[in-house]
């Protein structure tokens, strides 16, 4: 502990944001660059070594918070960087994106604001990139196997790299048309710039990591080749499944998934379109789904010209205090203003979409809705609330049911599902076929950043096991244990 009396002398401070009329005009971060640095040191020696540090159960990944803040505190980047890259691969990802159940968890947020744990993180590791102290780590030696990743979003991209610095031959499947999955076409780029993700992969690609894009597994390669051509594979393709609305109007022109909406924005950044086929500009738009992803949609729609923006959310608004059934470490429902809240539009909590009203030519013009209250623990309508918004953008923001099944992955290697519609797996994330594995949230369900990473990590450890009868990598987190945050 460098210093026993940081939080006593020093208040949290958190990374400033540009404003609100300047950043608006842009697709950059949100944070002012540089802004963390000045302040970072005392924000670092506010962590108070604990002698039991309940931030390691808030974080899946296993972080040694206590000891990359100390570095932190003294400056001393480079041991803080080997630090926080012994338990995650990509802390630039989780720095900026990660809602960071490890300060819910912090002992200084029983009676005061918690460490900073994310800004910490986030400091550290672009100070390494900076500093070039983030290098790729090429295997002394190839073992002679092969694994194939299906999926190139944070869980398996922390699988390919553990497996390909174990000295496997690895190479990452992606449909997509660019790496990183929902990293690079889920997540707008003023939240994580998509350089982070680039220079990551170049990295990988130093260290022998093979990537193919524009490849569906189930599709355009079949399960039976993929294992004839691989010694283990590795499934990390996520949840995509998206829970729709069956309500009256869903066909109506200009309603649509979250993730058919903000992919076309991120390709505009990428080049790829000059404007998105799917636009908010001039638009009423209504994001249905409290969630980060209904934000992202938020800010997405603000920056496109909206004319106005509405978050509709079925349940109450959350208190801005613990509620006693959701004490500390626990990770606690809080009401949260984001970044793209803090643009502008308006958030309506206690609410639902009863049906949709379109125009003579199919276009959605209105979405009507009814307020709705708990009763005996069931969800029921208001009678005398109900009343209607324009609407002539609709995205649907309510989450995911499971992993796709409808292109043949799951049927073509015979895997078995789990009640949640999730591929089962055993407690070294094997399926039911050997040689195939699970990481992530294709395994897990919708879940954070934190545990893909530190499933695929984990998988990496049961692939290579399985390869080699041995492992040297880093013990695994159990698919079966859940953080207090979940």
């Amino acid at each position: 502990m460098a210093d026993p009396k940081g939080f006593l002398n020093h208040g949290r401070e958190v990374a400033r944001t540009r404003p609100v009329d300047v950043r608006l005009k842009d697709w950059n971060e949100v944070y002012v660059p540089g802004s963390l640095l000045p302040i970072i040191s005392k924000q670092a020696s506010r962590c108070m070594d604990c002698g039991i540090p309940f931030c390691h159960n808030g974080c899946p990944l296993g972080n040694l918070i206590p000891e990359w803040n100390d570095y932190a505190y003294r400056e001393d980047w480079s041991a803080a960087s080997e630090r926080l890259h012994a338990t995650n691969n990509f802390p630039e990802f989780t720095g900026r994106l990660c809602p960071a159940p490890c300060e819910s968890a912090c002992v200084l947020g029983i009676n005061q604001p918690a460490v900073t744990i994310k800004n910490v993180e986030v400091s550290i590791i672009d100070k390494a990139w900076d500093s070039g102290d983030v290098a790729p780590q090429a295997p002394e030696r190839l073992s002679g196997k092969t694994v194939a990743v299906i999926g190139s979003g944070p869980a398996g991209l922390a699988a390919a790299q553990q497996l390909t610095r174990a000295g496997h031959t690895v190479a990452v499947y992606e449909r997509a048309d660019r790496v990183g999955g929902l990293l690079r076409y889920g997540i707008p780029e003023f939240k994580m710039e998509k350089r982070h993700i680039n220079r990551r992969i170049e990295q990988m690609r130093a260290e022998g990591t093979k990537f193919r894009t524009g490849v569906e597994i189930g599709r355009d390669i079949d399960a039976a080749k993929l294992r004839r051509r691989y010694d283990a594979v590795v499934i990390a393709a996520g949840a995509t499944t998206a829970r729709d609305l069956p309500a009256p109007g869903r066909e109506l022109k200009g309603i649509h998934q979250a993730m058919e909406y903000l992919p076309l924005a991120n390709k505009v950044q990428e080049g790829d379109f000059v404007a998105p086929p799917i636009t908010a500009e001039g638009k009423h738009v209504v994001v249905i789904g409290g969630g980060d992803t209904g934000a992202d949609c938020v800010g997405t729609a603000h920056r496109q010209g909206a004319a106005s923006v509405t978050q509709l959310e079925i349940m109450p608004r959350p208190g801005e205090e613990r509620n006693p059934g959701q004490p500390w470490p626990t990770f606690p429902m809080l009401y949260k203003v984001t970044s793209a809240h803090e643009e502008g539009g308006e958030r309506v909590y206690a609410v639902s979409t009863t049906h949709f009203e379109g125009d003579e030519d199919g276009n959605v013009q209105w979405l009507h809705l009814v307020e709705v209250e708990f009763i005996e623990g069931k969800l029921t309508q208001k009678p005398g609330t109900e009343r209607k918004i324009p609407a002539q953008l609709v995205t649907l923001a309510m989450g995911f049911t499971g992993t796709d099944v409808e292109n043949g992955l799951v049927s073509q290697f015979g895997l078995e599902l789990d009640a949640r519609g999730n591929i089962a797996r055993d407690a070294d994330f094997a399926t039911n076929v050997p040689g195939v594995y699970v990481a992530g949230d294709a395994g897990r369900g919708q879940s954070l950043i934190v545990w893909a990473i530190a499933e695929g990590r984990s998988a990496a450890r049961g692939v290579d096991r399985f390869l080699t009868g041995v492992s040297e990598l880093p013990a695994p987190i159990r698919p079966t244990d859940r953080s207090l945050m979940v």
